[in-house]
């Protein structure tokens, strides 16, 4: 009589399973409010869709892999990020990382008008 076939079953399942959970880094985020430049985001943004992950993933893969020393990006990444670049109007490159200035938006007049209005009364 052959063997059953539930006998070999176990054993690729058990394996695929404990490789997934031995490779899985429980973790906790937190919500930031980082500033950045806008086209900068706007390329960081496209990027992580692109690759249908969020932008949280993206910026931890870069930050992880630049404190490894460790460049983030295949030459098809590279590719893909120039032509992004030029798309946003982003011409910006490491060499501004440290001049960058941000500029002071004067506040709109409707920012300005709430402002001015007192609590309790109506105009």
């Amino acid at each position: 009589m052959p063997p059953r076939a539930e006998s070999y079953s176990w054993n690729v399942p058990w394996y695929i399973s404990t490789m997934v959970e031995e490779s899985r880094l429980l973790i906790e985020r937190v919500q930031t409010g980082v500033r950045m430049e806008k086209r900068l985001l706007k390329v960081l943004k496209a990027f992580a869709e692109y690759h249908d992950m969020s932008l949280g993933d993206l910026l931890e893969g870069i930050v992880l892999h630049a404190f490894d020393g460790k460049t983030p990006f295949s030459p098809d990444s590279l590719e893909r990020i120039q032509h992004l670049k030029r798309f946003y109007a982003l011409d910006l490159d490491s060499s501004a990382s440290h001049r960058l200035k941000e500029i002071k938006k004067r506040p709109t007049q409707k920012k300005a008008a709430v402002g001015k209005r007192t609590l309790g009364r109506r105009k």
